[in-house]
């Protein structure tokens, strides 16, 4: 790489640097630059039924400037419309971005999941990094800290909107076809330097933690090709069993905003209605947080609980027969193990964000995730045939925390996956964990 390509790369990271540290410059922003919601590009003309088409077929192709916070950097990238499957196993037409490392060969692509977060399709990685800004696209535009340094290393980089375009937050197994159909159209396109020999890594944090965790479980079966081009996946801050992360976050006083988000991602996602079992006040939050960010719910709800959003009468959320059916649908307990190797980073001290619940059977984790069901997972993996899971618990960092540690490390690993060194294993040292069994209905 040229010391000049080295050089606008920097410039780019210093830009998505510049927009982290200052969320308020990019708040003012929102009204001098709107999402363009009728883009034309999002919406699939062709006359081919969609249930027709192979998942992975590229619909519509577009180049253009990578932009961070509105503003167009060196970077190129190209995106694509093209078909995947939604949660209930419908058709969909999705988006996904590509952007080439300067100097790469298309030999080596890692496809990072965004931790976006939001219930409003606006707040999509491919519409930030087409030149919208939004609030909670703001998010999407600072996560180029940990895309530069990929371009930097030499590798291509594919970003799948991960919650589909309705914005499905929450619905793990959606974000998993949804990142697998992405890797499927960027080697397909002829736009894009890859091909059918790119070898993939898997990379995400928290929210695209969850994307990347169901992706390399659902690969083997939804998309052996891909798998089998897969080198491994690395990840961190990781939502394992949703009704556990419920009763973690329970009156806490930032994440517990999240519930909401959360219950409304998934019922949309699976056409379930919850609002019979809401309160008043539950369905005042439900209709306030429609179209949300995390940016919108976080430290807005201090003490929020779900016995506050319920009725009286369902003050037990295990007595609300959709809301199990949902939180079991996307438990990653009840997914099939991935055959590829695995680094798995979680934090243990969320005290530092205002969580002090220790739920027995739970107990404690990083403020939003816990740490047991991490755990669990990971055990889980090496109990039933992956010995290459690699596993790392900062007890002392909250959610926020540990990506300092995290992306570096995930870095390294992914580069020895790809240079073919052998993955460690944590399997035999991992502590115990939670039981991830289906949640039962009570009445």
């Amino acid at each position: 790489m040229s010391k000049i390509t080295a050089r606008l790369l920097a410039t780019a990271l210093a830009t998505a640097l510049a927009a982290t540290a200052a969320p308020a410059a990019a708040t003012a922003a929102t009204a001098a630059s709107t999402p363009s919601a009728a883009d034309p590009f999002y919406a699939y003309d062709g006359s081919t039924p969609l249930a027709s088409l192979p998942p992975g077929t590229v619909l519509k192709t577009r180049q253009l400037p990578y932009h961070l916070v509105g503003i167009p950097t060196p970077l190129t990238a190209i995106q694509l419309l093209y078909r995947s499957t939604d949660a209930q196993g419908r058709p969909a037409a999705n988006v996904t971005t590509v952007v080439r490392a300067p100097g790469g060969d298309g030999r080596k692509a890692v496809s990072y999941q965004s931790f976006y977060d939001s219930l409003n399709p606006a707040d999509a990685p491919s519409r930030a990094i087409a030149g919208d800004v939004t609030l909670g696209g703001v998010i999407a535009n600072s996560e180029a800290i940990f895309v530069v340094p990929l371009l930097l290393q030499g590798y291509d980089v594919v970003i799948p909107d991960t919650e589909g375009q309705p914005a499905d937050f929450g619905a793990g197994p959606e974000y998993g076809t949804n990142t697998l159909d992405s890797i499927r159209a960027a080697t397909n396109s002829t736009a894009t330097g890859l091909g059918p020999d790119t070898a993939f890594g898997l990379m995400g944090y928290s929210g695209g933690a969850i994307a990347t965790n169901w992706a390399a479980a659902l690969a083997p079966s939804y998309a052996p090709e891909v798998n089998r081009r897969l080198v491994g996946f690395a990840e961190g801050g990781l939502l394992v069993d949703p009704a556990h992360n419920l009763k973690y976050v329970d009156g806490a006083l930032m994440w517990n905003g999240l519930t909401p988000l959360a219950l409304i991602g998934v019922a949309r996602s699976y056409g379930l209605d919850l609002t019979p079992y809401l309160s008043d006040y539950g369905l005042q939050v439900f209709q306030k947080l429609q179209n949300a960010s995390i940016l919108n719910a976080l430290g807005q709800y201090p003490g929020l609980t779900w016995a506050k959003m319920a009725k009286p009468e369902y003050a037990d959320p295990n007595s609300v027969p959709p809301f199990v059916t949902a939180v079991n649908r996307v438990n990653l307990g009840s997914a099939a193990t991935p055959t590829v190797p695995g680094y798995i980073a979680q934090g243990n001290g969320g005290i530092w964000e205002g969580t002090f619940n220790n739920p027995p059977g739970i107990g404690t984790g990083d403020g939003v995730m816990v740490a047991g069901d991490v755990r669990a997972l990971a055990r889980q993996y090496c109990d039933t045939g992956n010995r290459a899971i690699k596993y790392d618990q900062f007890d002392l960092l909250s959610h926020l925390g540990v990506p300092a540690p995290w992306a570096p490390l995930a870095l390294n690993w992914l580069n020895d996956r790809f240079a073919g060194r052998p993955a460690p294993s944590d399997c035999g040292s991992i502590p115990p964990g939670n039981s991830l069994a289906p949640e039962p209905v009570r009445p």
